[in-house]
């Protein structure tokens, strides 16, 4: 029978350390809330001590959400601790998250101190939160180098003290798998109260090495692992949540389940990376850009012939819509038929040999094969008149923001004029006007690919037309204008058949 694994989140306190993350209050009730209905079981709310805007977010959060334990971080220090539980009153379910590092390099080093001192300063501060809580988790910093003797003495006796949880953190990201998971399994054996608390994983991934060493941990019998959206956090960053679920939910003989709501991956993704400013690597594991983009003709005709022969992960499972094929040199026939039947163009037999002789010479010397591309090599075969090409951008401020835009769509020139809440919301709205195609822009990421006060910016759009993504993008030094251009690139990918008539 499968144990609960106890998802500890704490993209709120270990993720938000990181330079240029912080957020407001508000923005942390939204993760928090956004947290809250994906599933996770504690969220790490903030560190009271350190800032007075730390101490107010966990009060807020407290009041904000129901369903998690809520969870106050500090230092074995009893100020520290009367600080949490102050900040906790509002909590629903509270817990204080005190500890001290117990490696031979934090004793020595960091503290200035001796095992005896560390042991008795562990105790005494559980003991102290206790007064506070009955939920009390002690962290054993960078246990991943810790003498496990002197570990396992240390866990047994914040345990008698009263101990709910035993982090086990691996701070420095320096344990292999093996490593890590013996450390966990030592303890199992050797920490004669270790049924009375429950084992947590905290990896951190300076070596790449965060997620496969929680898995590890889970599988050594530790049941809570303390996971951030996206895996930020710190230097090289936190375990990701979406990695570790995943992989629990994919390998059915790891013998626990959690709570989480897939489906609320992504757009619970998003929503840190749009409010941390943080963009998500493309190539990230779950919730990258290409996580489920396809560019290799063998992979492409083995994904539209049965999508299990490429993928592990259904993508609807992680709330992604569909996977991607994305034309490229190395894209094969299987590919290009893809595509064209989404514009409308069915090609068979010599027809698309033909068209595809001509789509590899032309995407050798391109990087991204868009459907104007495509329109142009199967101009013969089909109507052009839904294609739509940016033309000027103007726009200025009077008080308010108003921009002008000259659309080609097939043979045809429009211009139209609109307002906005800032330049790019009115470039986009008099796009809109012109083509009218109801769409949602549901994700629209700008990231800086160059450096100086000429910067490269390089936008994404993801549009929504009923349940179907399409994806557009561009760079360009004004962002104003990468920003119609990608907007028009995702409108051209919508097929010709769903396109609604120009105004």
């Amino acid at each position: 029978m499968s144990d609960k694994l106890w998802i500890f989140d704490t993209t709120l306190r270990d993720g938000e350390q990181v330079p240029g993350c912080q957020l407001n209050t508000k923005e942390k009730i939204v993760v928090a809330k956004a947290l809250e209905a994906l599933g996770v079981d504690i969220i790490e709310a903030g560190f009271p001590i350190s800032s007075p805007g730390d101490f107010n977010s966990v009060v807020e959060i407290s009041k904000a959400v129901s369903n998690p334990i809520i969870c106050a971080l500090s230092r074995a220090v009893e100020k520290d601790i009367d600080v949490a539980a102050d900040a906790l009153k509002y909590a629903k379910k509270g817990r204080i998250h005190t500890g001290i590092g117990t490696s031979p390099y934090h004793i020595q080093y960091k503290l200035r101190s001796t095992p005896e001192n560390i042991i008795e300063r562990g105790v005494r501060a559980v003991k102290y939160a206790k007064k506070y809580v009955e939920d009390v988790e002690f962290y054993a910093e960078d246990a991943g180098r810790s003498e496990l003797p002197f570990l396992a003495k240390i866990i047994e006796e914040v345990i008698k003290a009263g101990a709910t949880v035993v982090n086990i953190p691996d701070t420095t990201g320096y344990c292999l798998p093996e490593q890590y998971g013996a450390i966990i399994r030592y303890l199992k054996e050797n920490v004669s109260n270790i049924d009375k608390a429950i084992i947590s994983t905290h990896c951190h991934n300076d070596l790449g090495m965060a997620t496969a060493n929680t898995i590890a941990g889970v599988q050594n019998g530790a049941r809570q692992a303390e996971l951030t959206i996206n895996g930020i956090g710190e230097r090289a960053g936190n375990t990701s949540m979406e990695e570790v679920v995943m992989a629990i939910k994919c390998h059915h003989d790891i013998p626990v389940f959690t709570n989480i709501k897939t489906e609320k991956i992504y757009e619970t993704s998003r929503l840190i990376s749009k409010l941390m400013n943080m963009p998500v690597q493309p190539n990230k594991a779950i919730v990258g850009r290409n996580a489920f983009a396809h560019s290799s003709g063998i992979h492409q005709d083995g994904v539209l012939k049965h999508r299990e022969n490429y993928e592990i992960i259904d993508p609807k499972e992680v709330g992604v819509h569909e996977s991607s094929i994305v034309l490229t040199a190395r894209s094969g026939r299987a590919a290009l038929k893809f595509h064209l039947d989404s514009l409308g163009v069915e090609l068979e037999g010599d027809a698309l040999n033909e068209v595809y002789e001509d789509f590899l010479v032309l995407a050798d010397s391109k990087r991204d094969i868009g459907p104007k591309d495509l329109l142009s090599l199967v101009g013969k075969y089909m109507d052009e008149s839904s294609f739509i090409e940016l033309g000027k951008v103007h726009y200025k401020s009077n008080g308010a923001i108003e921009a002008t835009v000259e659309l080609k769509v097939g043979e045809k020139a429009y211009e139209a004029t609109s307002t906005g809440n800032g330049p790019v919301d009115a470039v986009l709205k008099a796009i809109e006007s012109i083509v009218n195609p109801h769409i949602v822009l549901e994700e629209f990421l700008i990231q800086a690919i160059t450096a100086g006060s000429d910067d490269v910016a390089k936008v994404h759009m993801r549009l929504m037309q009923g349940d179907k993504p399409y994806y557009g993008f561009s760079s360009n030094t004004d962002i104003v204008l990468a920003s119609a251009q990608a907007f028009v690139d995702a409108l051209n990918k919508i097929p010709v058949k769903d396109k609604v008539t120009i105004d």
